[in-house]
């Protein structure tokens, strides 16, 4: 029996409720599985906001896409979750894309680089073009994500300078945050070419560097008295920066 829960512990990616960044679309042309994305492996979460894999993941799929794809200011641009790569992890895998219970924040960061399909993840300037927290009826952005079947889809701001960039999808699940380090973050980042007349960028910061352990969207209870995970009766504060504005 000890070696039976050994070995289970073992393999969290496969038994997990977790997720994996690993599709890109613009105006709803999907570019297809793990092209022009860095896609982690391993659908585990990192927890520690000063792990040094905090800005891109880690463990990437071989080989990593050389594919930058190709956006104008003003398109719509995604990023698919999926419980592993591939999408479900079997027929009416219920954590696919991912487990109902992680609610949480979705976003999106940029980092302006000379060439995105060769940019370090580490080192990059980030600001951020889209938050999606806890809206007013208590539900969050991963809702809206699992509705969206694993779709997180943002507008290119109009006003944002051309050039090659790491686009940072991330989602930050609560469902454990009361805790120290219960938090969980997953991310990934994308290899876009934006096209544009604009000149703008937004406050940038660091990953790691952005996030405090204690910033009060990472470390708090998400449930009210009557345990439904739809916000502790204060507003949710996002962490991070400001998204930029035009």
């Amino acid at each position: 029996m000890r070696f039976f829960t050994a070995v289970v512990a073992a393999l969290p990616a496969l038994s997990s409720a977790h997720t994996i960044a690993q599709r890109v679309r613009v105006n709803g042309q999907d570019q297809g599985l793990t092209n022009g994305i860095r896609t982690a492996q391993s659908n585990n979460p990192i927890s520690n906001v000063n792990d040094n894999n905090i800005a891109c993941n880690f463990g990437f799929k071989s080989p990593v896409s050389s594919q930058v794809i190709a956006v104008k200011a003003g398109d719509k641009v995604g990023v698919n979750w999926g419980h592993i790569i591939g999408g479900a992890q079997s027929a009416n895998d219920a954590d696919h894309p991912i487990a109902k219970s992680h609610k949480g924040p979705t976003q999106f960061y940029m980092a302006k680089v000379d060439n995105a399909a060769s940019a370090s993840t580490s080192g990059q300037k980030w600001f951020k073009v889209f938050e999606d927290g806890l809206d007013g009826s208590g539900n969050w952005g991963v809702d809206r994500m699992i509705a969206n079947q694993g779709w997180v889809d943002f507008t290119m701001p109009s006003c944002i300078a051309p050039g090659q960039y790491l686009l940072r999808a991330e989602i930050i699940a609560l469902h454990s945050a009361s805790k120290s380090m219960g938090v969980q973050f997953y991310m990934g980042c994308a290899q876009i070419n934006v096209s544009s007349s604009g000149t703008k960028t937004g406050t940038t910061v660091s990953f790691p560097g952005a996030y405090q352990q204690n910033d009060a969207g990472i470390l708090v209870s998400i449930y009210d008295k009557q345990g439904n995970p739809k916000g502790n009766g204060t507003p949710y504060k996002i962490p991070g920066p400001a998204v930029m504005t035009c």
